[in-house]
């Protein structure tokens, strides 16, 4: 599915750089961040805190072509890195990417599974493993997918679903394939019988356990007659 969704943020280009300055940005709810790339000048910007935080809640922000508007000029971008916080809801500086209409990207696009509950597999008492979430794809922006969907409705007990699999959108291809599919073709989403540990199992452990600490137990009495000898020669 090719993107739908249009995100521009307004960015300021900031002149004063540094641990000291980044900080009095934070301060007063800004985002300290930067553009690169295109074989231009990396420029430090200011972002508003608020309405970035908000525009990170969507899931397709992250894999979308992006528009930066610094003062009159519009720059296409995705978005390569981001810092946050550890404590607090917080975004302490963002990298961005400057992206060209001809040059293939690479992005991880978002995995959309559906029809789970229709799956033979689920029906038997199986469970759902989603041994992924995402995946790297490698088109041009015009190409790039929204999220990529994977159909589970037919899946059966033990079995599972990988990359090979996947239905992509026509110009995009998977990165994990640049060398081949063999030895590279993982499974996305698989489905068992859930491991259950019966009682029994448990209760038998764990009277062996106290069998065990009472045999121990045991074991360490006879040195107790060894003690009062020595403490008996200390005397003399």
């Amino acid at each position: 599915m090719a993107t739908t969704l249009k995100f521009e943020l307004e960015a300021h280009v900031r002149e004063d750089i540094g641990k000291g300055a980044s900080r009095r940005l934070r301060h007063a709810d800004k985002v300290p961040a930067i553009v690169y790339g295109a074989g231009e000048q990396a420029v430090s910007l200011t972002l508003d805190h608020s309405k970035t935080l908000h525009a990170l809640s969507h899931e397709a922000f992250y894999s979308h072509i992006l528009t930066l508007k610094v003062g009159s000029k519009n720059e296409k971008v995705i978005l390569k890195d981001i810092q946050r916080h550890p404590a607090r809801p917080r975004i302490t500086h963002i990298d961005f990417l400057r992206i060209r209409a001809d040059q293939k990207l690479h992005m991880h696009v978002p995995l959309h599974f559906i029809g789970e509950e229709n799956a033979p597999g689920i029906k038997e008492g199986g469970v759902f493993s989603h041994l992924m979430n995402d995946i790297e794809v490698i088109c041009l922006p015009a190409d790039l997918p929204e999220f990529i969907e994977v159909d589970a409705s037919n899946l059966a007990l033990d079995q599972s679903i990988h990359l090979s699999e996947l239905k992509l959108p026509k110009g995009v291809e998977l990165a994990a394939f640049l060398h081949g599919v063999e030895g590279h073709d993982q499974a996305m989403i698989s489905i068992h019988i859930p491991q259950v540990i019966e009682e029994e199992t448990v209760e038998a452990a764990t009277e062996e356990t106290v069998a065990e600490t009472a045999e121990g137990a045991e074991q360490a009495t006879p040195a107790e007659p060894a003690e009062e000898a020595r403490k008996e020669k200390d005397k003399e």
